[in-house]
């Protein structure tokens, strides 16, 4: 029966039907790493001037931006007073906020917002550079540092044709160069399902000079793990793409399209159950034996996971720890392994950490108390490792994903599918590949100013923050 509905609303005459009861089909996103097609519009607010640096650098050379003024206003035919229009639809507006201290000054942002709300092109941006609350003074400036996160993630929700809305606060020392691989990616493609999310940006552990890299891993070694399929391979492909040396994990029984992965990839393939006692010392060696004594690993993507669904009811304590101990005791067993730098095949001394939360972490969801915990657990350990390394130059963040159109999620019955696809802003599911290019974001030499954040790739998903 359910195939029989999904057939009939995926037909021609289903999806006319389906468009007018309110369910379209969704944009078509941009994706990869593509820049706008149209101008970059810029507008740099009072005490502002980093981010045309930043563009600079991109090699993005933007536009003046329209503001909607009383006196740049035309009526419609209905004599309704309408903003001006931009000429060519611009691909991104860019808003840099980070001299906005005042409540007044939040007036500045509805101005060069108005043209933009209906005047983007599809998959347009807009990215607006702010000060973190914690770098200014005064009862004021810290609650218009708030209302600028209100207005982004406001935004992001009534953008239309696959568009998205991002913040990034900036810490106190930060530089143009540090922000270069944070506007790359948010203006490309590769942040194609990631919409109201905030960034806080410090400045860079190890700063990188010269302009955003497309082989950023050139001649690195990146291990994934539960690689042997859906957002794994994913994960591996991307970093393939950007130049790495990928060793891939999954456990014995995956073992066949592990080797796949791992030769279309020219990698190599290890098979563990990483929930073993040694399996950190076991990765360690792996890469020594496969790269060298002198080698060392720069990303350490923690993407292995289950789940064990039941009603807190009916979960008995085997089922509990089972996916707390994959999903996240597990990791932090291999993380203490391989943070001895001095051993063959540990992690380098700057090298990076990600780890695979979830949007059920965040708002919980039923039937999934163990999972959720073991996802929430998963930030709580980014946010320590943080504190605990801060003056170390490895960075360790997180990525939330939310629905994401997996073979796992191809089974879910079609019409809860499609409520699950459409409960975000950009109103579908996302694809494995946009979990990719953030957790490959997170791992560029030149992000290590990213440390300790927890990105959602949701669409702005109407569950949690």
């Amino acid at each position: 029966m359910a195939g029989l509905l999904e057939g009939i609303l995926t037909s021609p005459v289903g999806r006319k039907v389906a468009a007018k009861a309110g369910l379209a089909e969704p944009p078509r996103l941009r994706r990869g790493r593509v820049l706008p097609a149209g101008p970059v519009a810029l507008a740099s607010l009072p005490g502002g001037g980093i981010a045309a640096e930043v563009l600079d650098a991109v090699g993005v050379s933007p536009v003046e931006p329209l503001l909607d003024l009383p006196g740049n206003r035309t009526d419609d035919e209905k004599g309704r007073p309408q903003p001006p229009r931009y000429e060519n639809r611009p691909g991104a507006l860019v808003i840099d906020a980070t001299g906005v201290r005042e409540i007044a000054q939040l007036e500045l942002l509805r101005q060069v917002l108005r043209p933009v709300m209906k005047g983007l092109e599809k998959s347009g941006r807009v990215i607006i550079l702010a000060t973190e609350a914690d770098a200014v003074d005064g009862l004021e400036a810290k609650a218009v540092a708030q209302g600028i996160d209100g207005i982004m993630r406001t935004v992001g929700k009534e953008l239309r044709g696959g568009s998205t809305a991002n913040l990034v606060l900036l810490a106190e020392g930060v530089q143009a160069s540090d922000l270069v691989s944070t506007m790359s990616f948010l203006l490309e493609g590769r942040s194609a399902f990631v919409s109201g999310q905030v960034w806080r940006v410090a400045p860079a552990k190890t700063p990188v000079e010269g302009a955003a890299s497309d082989k950023p891993f050139a001649d690195r070694v990146v291990v994934v793990t539960g690689a042997a399929r859906g957002i794994g391979a994913a994960i591996a492909r991307t970093f393939h793409r950007d130049g790495a040396k990928l060793v891939v994990v999954d456990i014995p029984a995956a073992g066949e399209s592990l080797a796949q992965v791992a030769n279309e990839l020219k990698g190599s393939a290890l098979q563990l159950d990483i929930t073993a006692p040694d399996a950190g010392s076991r990765i360690a060696d792996h890469v020594a034996r496969v790269h060298g004594p002198e080698a060392r690993i720069w990303a350490m993507v923690h993407n292995a996971g289950i789940t064990r669904d039941k009603m807190l009811a009916n979960l008995d304590e085997k089922v509990w720890a089972s996916v707390l101990d994959v999903n996240l005791a597990a990791e932090m067993r291999i993380n203490e392994v391989l943070l001895d730098h001095d051993r063959p095949g540990a992690l380098a001394e700057d090298g990076r950490i990600v780890g695979i939360a979830s949007t059920s972490g965040w708002a919980g969801n039923k039937g999934q108390t163990n999972y959720a915990a073991s996802k929430a657990g998963v930030m709580g350990l980014v946010w320590a490792m943080r504190d605990e390394l801060a003056d170390s130059l490895v960075t360790t963040n997180g990525v939330a994903p939310g629905f994401i159109e997996t073979e796992m999620t191809g089974k879910i019955p079609y019409v809860q599918r499609e409520v699950f696809r459409r409960t975000n802003s950009l109103s579908q599911g996302g694809q494995p590949v946009d979990v990719a290019e953030t957790i490959a974001y997170l791992c560029d030499p030149a992000s290590s100013g990213v440390d300790g954040q927890v990105i959602r790739v949701c669409g702005q998903n109407l569950i949690g923050r």
